[in-house]
């Protein structure tokens, strides 16, 4: 049997960068400018991999766009609030719990944040293993980051499922001679695991 590892932003949690500006910035120019200096930014990678604060990051961004800080500590709190699970991941996560499919963890995400979603929802008992970048300053799509996890859980590559919705990331895990699904919505999920996992067949 194949264990299965998902991301969780843009898999199991709804994760819209574009979407969050829409609701919070009023002009297409705000919406451009703040996704330049905030999720396009290296700023943002670091928040991931644990080596920059919140409060620093939110330092860092208003002085780079002029805006106030209150206004920003606003929209970081907005974009926790936006990240909910996707109904239909989440009941195909619990599907492959029920039929004994070991189920691995693997995100880009500040511990913060992380803190913040164990205490919403409940999902998270079903894994196996969870690996947060933030808690050891490793980053998808470093080789290394896919590396601790295979050892900490003592998993084989070969015989492991790697899902993400972000290309490079699938790429990186494909490298490493991990079974890879490339994440668009749950049922091309499903149907790409079945294959792959005996108990889908």
């Amino acid at each position: 049997m194949r264990s299965v590892i998902f991301d969780v932003g843009g898999v199991l949690l709804d994760w819209n960068s574009d979407r969050v500006l829409e609701s919070y910035y009023a002009t297409p120019a705000e919406r451009s400018a703040m996704k330049q200096a905030i999720f396009l930014h290296a700023d943002w990678l670091e928040v991931d991999r644990g080596v920059l604060g919140e409060a620093q990051l939110l330092e860092r961004i208003a002085g780079r766009v002029g805006r106030p800080v209150p206004e920003l500590t606003g929209l970081f709190a907005f974009v926790r609030d936006s990240l909910r699970p996707k109904a239909d991941t989440v009941a195909l996560l619990k599907s492959l719990a029920v039929r004994g499919v070991p189920l691995y963890c693997l995100s880009n995400m500040p511990l913060e944040i992380f803190s913040h979603l164990q205490g919403r929802f409940g999902f998270w008992d079903l894994f196996r293993g969870i690996v947060i970048s933030g808690e050891i300053r490793l980053v998808k799509p470093q080789p290394e980051i896919f590396e601790y996890l295979l050892g900490r859980y003592d998993l084989s590559a070969a015989d492991t499922v790697f899902i993400d919705d972000y290309p490079v990331n699938v790429e990186a895990a494909r490298t490493l001679g991990l079974h890879t699904v490339l994440f668009r919505d749950a049922r091309q999920c499903e149907e790409a695991l079945r294959p792959l996992l005996p108990s889908l067949a």
